[in-house]
């Protein structure tokens, strides 16, 4: 009998930690979209949205911890022509000293609206993930955003900038000092009977001097508002990353559900 409970337990912490790295795996790419993080809210000076996740289960001496946070906030200038955007996550899932997944991302915008067109951008990033080929990525850009459409229900952007990257070796720790180009075109659309939001975004991301080693993700997003603060959202991320020097291909498609909270 204790041997079949041990059996039953150690199957459902593997489905459990299965969905739950199904359910993250937005947050352990290594190209994040930010299009679908920032709030578009035009005469909104401050907004935030915040979760927090904390679980426990011991059966036996087998045991499943998960912790997992998530922050996005928005502060505009009196103006609003000044935006400063921040993101930062956090998820960990172990089990019997053992990570199944460990990952956290930091993310700073700055945002200059300079006319009704054109935009001007910099940014900061940390990112880390123990599970992925690339296990640290932190950079540096600036760049241009132009809002190509823009009315009460449509909105259309494209950007493009630079960044300057350090990238991690998971098996041999040597670093990679990279000079690469971001661009991305986003559009976002509202239907007014329903306040369904859709966003769609792909991102292309080589090097200057190397496009075969380039970065990929196609995002579409949708949020179904049920009350004032809380909305019904679905997402799905595909991503394809090459990395021609160590000859590895890192490639994720996903489709998740869930809530968000916003104040």
């Amino acid at each position: 009998m204790k041997m079949t409970k041990t059996y039953k337990f150690n199957h459902f912490k593997v489905l459990f930690i299965t969905a739950m790295c199904l359910l993250g795996n937005s947050l352990n790419a290594q190209l994040v979209n930010i299009e679908s993080k920032r709030m578009q809210s035009d005469s909104i000076r401050f907004a935030l949205k915040s979760d927090l996740l904390f679980d426990y289960t011991d059966n036996n001496g087998d045991y499943l911890f998960q912790l997992g946070s998530n922050v996005t906030t928005q502060l505009k200038s009196k103006d609003l022509k000044k935006i400063f955007f921040f993101i930062g996550n956090y998820k960990l899932i172990r089990s019997n000293d053992k990570d199944f997944q460990n990952n956290w991302f930091f993310h700073l915008r700055y945002n200059q609206k300079l006319s009704s067109l054109f935009r001007i951008e910099a940014f900061i990033q940390n990112q880390n993930n123990t599970k992925l080929t690339i296990v640290s990525r932190n950079l540096v850009g600036a760049g241009i955003r132009l809002k190509l459409v823009s009315s009460e229900l449509t909105r259309v952007y494209v950007g493009n900038a630079y960044m300057y990257e350090v990238e991690k070796l998971a098996e041999s720790g040597v670093h990679f000092y990279n000079h690469r180009n971001s661009c991305y075109l986003s559009a976002t659309h509202s239907f007014n009977k329903t306040s369904l939001l859709l966003t769609e975004t792909i991102y292309f991301q080589p090097l200057y001097n190397d496009i075969g080693n380039h970065r990929i993700l196609l995002q579409m997003k949708a949020e179904l508002p049920l009350t004032e603060i809380i909305s019904l959202s679905a997402l799905y991320n595909f991503s394809y990353n090459s990395f021609p020097a160590v000859n590895d291909i890192d490639r994720s498609s996903n489709l998740s559900l869930g809530f968000t909270f916003t104040i």
